[in-house]
């Protein structure tokens, strides 16, 4: 006969302190994860050049680089067969084809139209998004039209950028994401979608919460977007903004975006945490910057971490905070770890 104070756990020791077993396996390790990175949930950025045979490796971001569209498709195509569902395009000009107002953003030769409608010819079934901004496409390098004193005139941005994202809805795009942070240019392109017969089948994603900071070093130097002059923090949120955040996500949901996405994102997991209290009904997307991307494959260079693990780390960071998409450079990488 055993006796029932056997089944009595040590002296000091309570039934509900033995953790381990729940994790002593692998898979009942990722059952602990209330979600599970998954395929659908990477937004793979792309950057389209104007030189239509290009394909140049970027210095600052390993692994990453710069396409034609005679060299896109088959890239795309090998991606696409391992699981990628979406991609986001930016586009990169001369600089000898900018100008004050961003022309070439929107032209119909422009590398931004002419891969969305190779893209939606080739594959049909892919999710196809496209920043809205003018920073590479402007001779000074800000995100919209200036005025006379060098700062945003904002209503001529707002309708600039409002042309931009119908022009791209036209060309066949899926979602249009503004990325300028310049006041009301939410429901400028809202409402051009609409007079155009595309709101019901073009998704706004705002980036509604983007912050000025160190970590876009990479991305503009790949796509040519530094400013001539001053900088960016007059209308990009101030690092220590989370308030500011919450505001301009509310904002945005009134001026009608679709979702919205908060960028950086490892080091802004508060807002992130913010933006799925405030956002509840909406697709969260955390943009893992070009800057965190580096940093990783920077550390593992110095055989400070393991790329691999390191990187689930960051991104299972952000599906805790709220995020329920992700648009990281570390897509193609994620396409074949996750099938391991």
């Amino acid at each position: 006969m055993v006796h029932r104070a056997e089944y009595l756990p040590p002296t000091g020791t309570s039934i509900g302190s033995i953790l381990q077993g729940g994790y002593n396996h692998q898979l009942s390790r990722e059952w602990q994860n209330p979600r599970q990175l998954t395929k659908n949930m990477f937004i793979f950025p792309l950057f389209m050049s104007d030189i239509d045979d290009e394909e140049t490796e970027m210095v600052h971001l390993p692994k990453m680089k710069r396409f034609g569209v005679n060299k896109i498709v088959k890239y795309v195509d090998g991606l696409v067969k391992k699981g990628l569902r979406a991609v986001i395009l930016f586009g990169v000009i001369k600089d000898e084809d900018k100008d004050e107002v961003g022309t070439k953003a929107d032209d119909p030769e422009g590398p931004v139209i002419k891969t969305i409608k190779l893209l939606r010819e080739n594959f049909p079934d892919l999710f196809i998004m496209c920043d809205v901004c003018l920073c590479e496409y402007t001779s000074h390098g800000h995100c919209g039209v200036l005025l006379e004193d060098g700062s945003l005139n904002r209503e001529q941005s707002t309708l600039r950028l409002g042309k931009v994202a119908v022009n791209y809805a036209k060309a066949g795009a899926n979602c249009v994401a503004p990325s300028d942070m310049v006041d009301g240019r939410v429901k400028d392109i809202k409402l051009g979608l609409i007079n155009e017969n595309l709101a019901h089948k073009c998704l706004l994603m705002s980036y509604s919460a983007k912050f000025s900071g160190g970590l876009y070093g990479p991305f503009r130097d790949t796509v040519g977007s530094q400013p001539s002059h001053g900088d960016r923090r007059s209308y990009q949120l101030p690092t220590g903004g989370a308030g500011l955040a919450r505001r301009a996500l509310k904002r945005d949901i009134e001026e009608g975006t679709d979702a919205i996405i908060v960028k950086p994102s490892t080091f802004y997991l508060d807002v992130l945490k913010d933006a799925a209290e405030i956002c509840k009904d909406y697709p969260i997307c955390a943009y893992h910057v070009s800057g965190e991307y580096a940093m990783l494959h920077a550390a593992a260079e110095k055989g400070v971490v393991d790329l691999k693990a390191i990187a689930f780390e960051s991104h299972y960071g952000l599906l805790r905070a709220g995020a329920t998409l992700i648009i990281s450079y570390f897509t193609p990488d994620f396409l074949d770890w996750l099938d391991q």
